[in-house]
C-alpha cells in the first residue's frame, strides 16, 4: 500500500493574516515540512481547495461573528488535530478590547447602516467554542515554533515549545534590565517567551505579545509598575494589549480599572 501523506489545512477567522504570513515566511523550513504533508486547504497560499477531513488544521483569528461560530464548529469536525496560532486565536486578539465596551455603540459610529452588521458582543479565542489540541501564542507567532509544532504532531510527539518568561531570554542575551536600569515598565516578567526578547534588546519594555507565562504573578508586577510612578489607569492599559483577554492579563487589568 502506498504511503498517504497527512492532510494539512489552514483556516482564517477574524484576524490580520499576520500569523499565516509567518508560516509562509518560514521558506526553506516550510518546504521541508510540506514535503511530508499534502497541503489540502490554504487560501492564503494556494488555489487548491480540497474538502475535509484533514489530519491537521491550523486556525488563525478570533471568533467575533455568528459565521465564525458556525465555521469553527465545522472545522473542528473536519480536523483530527486542531492547532490555534496567534494571539487572536488563543486569546481573542487586540479586537478583544471590544469586550469591555458596547459593540453596538461602535457600529453606530463607524458604519452608516449598522443594522446590516452581524457581529458578536465579544471577541473570544477558538477554545471558547471548540476543543483545541494545542495553542501556539504570539502576535505574530514565531515561525520556528510553528515548524516545531507541526513537526511534533506529524511525528506523534509532544511539541518542544519553551514556556519560560521573556526575562530568561534577556538574561541569556546579557541584556541590561530595562526596569532596573531605566525605570521602564516591562511585561517581560509575566510574558511567555517567543520573541527572543526583541523589545528589551532595544531598551523598550515588553508589550506582552506572547501572552501570560504559566503561573504568572501579575499583581506583584503591577505593584512594581506603581513604584515606578505608573497610575492604575496606566497599569490597566498595559495589560490590555494583544492578549488583553487572556485570563491573567484580563483579571489584572480589571483589578486596576477605576
Amino acid at each position: 500500500m502506498a504511503y498517504k501523506k497527512p492532510r494539512l489545512a489552514v483556516f482564517k477567522m477574524s484576524s490580520c493574516d499576520g500569523c499565516q504570513l509567518s508560516l509562509l515566511d518560514a521558506e526553506d523550513e516550510l518546504l521541508d515540512v510540506l514535503g511530508g504533508v499534502e497541503l489540502a486547504y490554504f487560501p492564503e497560499a494556494s488555489s487548491k481547495m480540497l474538502k475535509g477531513p484533514y489530519d491537521i488544521g491550523l486556525v488563525e483569528g478570533s471568533i467575533t461573528t455568528p459565521r465564525n461560530v458556525e465555521e469553527i464548529r465545522q472545522i473542528r469536525k473536519d480536523c483530527k488535530i486542531l492547532i490555534t496560532i496567534g494571539s487572536c486565536a488563543t486569546a481573542g486578539g487586540i479586537q478583544a478590547l471590544r469586550n469591555w465596551k458596547d459593540v453596538k455603540e461602535f457600529t453606530k459610529i463607524v458604519y452608516a447602516s449598522p443594522e446590516y452588521i452581524s457581529t458578536l458582543d465579544r471577541s473570544l479565542p477558538v477554545s471558547a467554542y471548540v476543543h483545541v489540541d494545542f495553542e501556539l501564542r504570539g502576535c505574530p507567532i514565531n515561525k520556528y515554533q510553528l515548524i516545531e509544532v507541526l513537526n511534533a504532531f506529524l511525528n506523534s510527539r509532544k511539541p518542544n515549545v519553551a514556556t519560560h518568561s521573556v526575562c530568561i531570554d534577556c538574561k541569556l542575551k546579557e541584556n541590561v534590565c530595562v526596569m532596573v536600569a531605566h525605570g521602564t515598565a516591562c511585561l517581560g516578567p509575566v510574558t511567555q517567551t517567543g520573541c527572543n526578547a526583541l523589545c528589551p534588546s532595544y531598551d523598550r519594555g515588553c508589550f506582552g505579545c506572547y501572552g501570560p507565562m504559566d503561573s504568572t504573578n501579575t499583581a506583584s508586577l503591577a505593584k512594581e509598575f506603581k513604584i515606578l510612578g505608573k497610575t492604575s489607569f496606566d497599569v490597566m492599559t498595559m495589560f490590555r494589549n494583544f492578549n488583553a483577554y487572556a485570563e491573567p492579563f484580563r483579571k489584572e487589568s480589571e483589578a486596576n480599572e477605576k
